[in-house]
């Protein structure tokens, strides 16, 4: 969805009218110049965009030249400022939240788990240790998840379980198939964009950090991982991502020892 949302409203929007053939080198290098008040990862996509475009119609015999192939990212483009937030930070952010907000902070910190997924868990999803992330919500919508490696048992620790706990028992007459965290309308999850804009942010933005998001959080449990010295590839399977071919069509690590790897994170947290 996100791939056909921006090729439609960025590149078939200049070029829907013309043929492939017509498509010269400097034109399309053009465009990607003309974006470059975008993100770096905005821009660069559009650029492998029209690469793998002009790929399948080589392949198709469409076209006889590629106009794609040298093209290149403009350095003007925005750089991704990447920060996370270090163990006191996170302690701190945890401090300023109610239960169900804290519960969210800590399935994306501590569990390595992406916004869509949070929202779109149910309560029938979790095992004594684990949970089974096999939906998300994207743009209001209910889709499978980002990619094949995002389908997964994801591990819980021990502080997370605690506040799940609490949570799950404020409302006992709840079914398997009702969402963890209802919106309103209980027949809907709250949205992340209300749960960020209404719960999350004004405490983030008065405590001082507003510069926390959901992608903060996510790099965040990558980092303080990776300080604690967890396996990467323990880390990997664990948000749902890859690292490498090799790793990942050979090498699978166990739920017991991505439990042990979030208990550790999790112990340093509340210790």
């Amino acid at each position: 969805m996100t791939n056909l949302d921006r090729i439609q409203h960025h590149i078939v929007s200049v070029f829907g009218n013309r043929e492939l053939r017509t498509l010269t080198r400097d034109e399309l290098q053009r465009f990607l110049e003309g974006k470059a008040s975008l993100s770096f990862s905005t821009t660069d996509h559009l650029r492998w965009d029209l690469k793998q475009m002009f790929d399948l119609a080589i392949g198709d015999g469409i076209v006889e030249k590629h106009p794609a192939t040298v093209l290149f990212t403009p350095r003007e483009c925005k750089k991704p400022d990447h920060q996370s937030m270090t163990m006191k930070e996170v302690q701190d952010v945890l401090k300023l939240m109610d239960l169900r907000e804290r519960l969210v902070v800590k399935l994306a910190v501590i569990a390595g788990m992406r916004p869509g997924e949070i929202f779109g868990l149910r309560r029938g999803v979790f095992g004594e240790c684990s949970v089974k992330i096999q939906e998300r919500i994207y743009r209001g919508d209910i889709d499978t998840p980002k990619t094949v490696k995002s389908v997964r048992l994801a591990a819980l620790s021990g502080t997370v379980r605690e506040d799940l706990e609490e949570w799950l028992n404020r409302d006992p007459d709840a079914g398997p198939d009702d969402w963890l965290f209802p919106s309103e309308k209980v027949s809907k999850p709250i949205s992340k964009d209300n749960a960020v804009r209404r719960y999350l942010r004004p405490k983030l933005l008065a405590a001082g950090y507003g510069w926390v998001d959901f992608h903060v959080m996510r790099r965040t449990h990558s980092s303080l991982m990776r300080a604690l010295g967890i396996d990467p590839k323990v880390v990997a399977d664990q948000q749902g991502h890859t690292l490498d071919v090799n790793l990942n069509v050979y090498t699978e690590t166990s739920l017991e020892s991505r439990i042990e790897a979030v208990e550790t994170l999790g112990s340093a947290l509340v210790n």
